[in-house]
């Protein structure tokens, strides 16, 4: 068996950047940005209220006297120019005329006609620069698109961005004790579920997710299946990847030109892993039992996912709790425990589940974390700081 930390350096080392489309902002949410996205304009685009009042010429001192002249609101600039003495009744978002030394919000004057008189000073000159949120040039470096990152770059005047092609995703569960949901199984069959979970996954890591229908532990289903898988640019089976006499997905897999890079990994749940390439695209062989396939898609799956759409920092990255009951020893896996996590004065509280069975969903179904559990660890008491990863 190897290391957690080694399975996750091979498995990456088959990714293989995708490769870049062009697609209008509107659609750009969550996708991988490929190359710098390029403001064309300044913002603000010229100097701007920031907030509802009046823009005087020259110093504004307690019981200063304006004459207004004018008025500007966002969209409508006012086209002259103040000189001592006047003001403009301006709004939120205005261009600030020239001449114009400050904005006095307008809860600070008393107006009278077309004469005000400051009642109130302050220290803020109420005027918003021009580029001092970013100047024309400026840059949006690669990284995933967040709803934040779509009002900046629609600020910058960007209405097309190059981002990486999402990966296409081929799931293929194995085994003849499975059977679709809402279909009617045998008396010894269950419910195909792990598939579900597993493109629910990928789906949220930036992947188009394509479920083939379940393969047989026959080799003539199975060929059947993996051929329907090709041209995905990664492919995932579930179940068949524990090698024992019923287990032909290896088998046949390297039958059909699978490169296997290792098999067995030194974690819990989720030992029986296997990781390749198929046909020139990755493969990941996932464990049959539910909670082992979805801890692996977690730790594996979902940074090949990123890795392959240009992320520089694809692996997980731990957090940090505060151990809320004593754990024994882990033995010679690193164990990833279903666990519960509760707020703390400092760091959150994590509680790993009693029963941490590989089969039990409604375990995991409560769990929002899998509590970290190095090899070869000894026994842990409550109020150790330990590390998690939140699921």
């Amino acid at each position: 068996m190897i290391s957690v930390e080694e399975a996750l350096d091979r498995v990456l080392a088959l990714a293989r950047p995708m490769g870049v489309e062009e697609v209008p902002l509107a659609e750009a949410h969550g996708r991988w940005l490929a190359h710098a996205a390029v403001a064309r304009r300044d913002q603000p685009p010229f100097d701007a209220s920031a907030m509802d009042g009046y823009a005087v010429a020259g110093p504004a001192p307690l019981a200063a006297r304006f004459r207004v002249i004018g008025e500007a609101g966002a969209g409508h600039g006012f086209a002259g120019h103040l000189a001592p003495g006047e003001c403009l009744r301006i709004f939120t978002g205005a261009p600030v005329p020239q001449g114009a030394t400050r904005v006095v919000l307008q809860e600070n004057v008393q107006r009278d006609g077309e004469i005000i008189t400051i009642a109130e000073t302050s220290e803020n000159d109420n005027i918003r620069l021009r580029g001092s949120d970013f100047a024309a040039g400026a840059e949006v470096g690669p990284r995933r698109l967040s709803a934040n990152d779509l009002a900046l770059l629609a600020a910058m005047n960007v209405p097309r961005l190059t981002v990486r092609k999402k990966p296409e995703l081929a799931i293929i569960a194995t085994g003849d004790e499975l059977v679709m949901p809402g279909e009617e199984p045998g008396p010894d069959q269950i419910i195909a579920s792990n598939s579900f979970a597993i493109k629910a996954l990928a789906e949220m890591a930036g992947a188009r997710v394509r479920l083939l229908p379940i393969a047989r532990d026959t080799e003539a289903s199975l060929r059947a299946v993996f051929e329907l898988a090709r041209g995905a640019d990664l492919v995932v089976t579930i179940g068949g990847a524990s090698v024992g006499d019923h287990d032909v997905v290896a088998r046949l897999a390297e039958s059909l030109g699978l490169d296997r890079d290792f098999y067995r990994i030194a974690m819990r749940p989720g030992k029986p892993l296997m990781a390749g390439r198929l046909h020139g695209a990755p493969m990941l062989g996932l464990p049959g039992n539910p909670v082992s396939a979805i801890v692996c898609a977690h730790l594996f799956l979902l940074p090949l996912i990123r890795a392959m759409q240009g992320d520089p920092t694809p692996r997980p990255q731990p957090r940090h709790a505060m151990l809320a009951c004593d754990t024994g020893p882990t033995g010679p896996r690193t164990h990833y425990m279903r666990a519960h996590l509760s707020a703390g004065p400092n760091l959150p509280h994590i509680t790993p589940f009693r029963d941490q069975d590989s089969a039990l969903l409604g375990v995991l179904s409560q769990a929002d974390a899998l509590l970290i559990r190095p090899l070869g660890d000894g026994p842990r008491a409550a109020g150790e700081r330990v590390e998690y990863l939140p699921i």
